[in-house]
């Protein structure tokens, strides 16, 4: 699927405690952060997202609607939570969405909404949650997940 453009749907993702499971458990991190790039890949895609950056443990992507971006963070935590993970490393992941406008530049997108969405997850403190403003929030899809989701209020 093409890149969404214009008004999107931000879905940021981040390991939680990555740099110190890298630190202790290398080898076993290698394998786990192969799995959930698989995981949370298959997920985006699987919900008509687009992987527009990888950072490290984390994954920048953008959906034409919200519902979409909302069902995969849903169905990511989903996958996550049911894998065996290998001993001594789980992973934890927090997700944050939010919708706006966008300008894409050479496969990257820029703007207000993408920091908010990079603001949105680096201030979620706990991993499987996911965060969202209340508008998207309130047009999630009831789904039964074992991710939590939290609000913001007005910008």
């Amino acid at each position: 699927m093409g890149q969404p453009s214009g008004t999107v749907t931000l879905l940021f993702t981040d390991v939680g405690g990555s740099t110190a499971l890298w630190e202790s458990h290398h080898a076993q991190m290698q394998q786990a952060l192969a799995r959930h790039d698989d995981l949370v890949r298959s997920a985006i895609e699987g919900s008509g997202g687009y992987v527009f950056k990888t950072v490290g443990d984390a994954f920048c992507a953008t959906f034409a609607d919200a519902e979409a971006g909302v069902g995969a963070a849903i169905e990511a935590q989903k996958a996550l939570a049911a894998e065996v993970w290998p001993e001594q490393v789980s992973l934890r992941v927090r997700m944050a969405l939010h919708t706006g406008g966008c300008q894409e530049r050479g496969g990257d997108h820029f703007g207000p909404a993408v920091n908010r969405a990079a603001r949105l997850v680096a201030r979620l403190a706990v991993p499987g949650f996911l965060r969202s403003p209340r508008p998207l929030h309130d047009r999630a899809p009831r789904r039964s997940s074992p991710a939590r989701v939290s609000h913001l209020h007005s910008p």
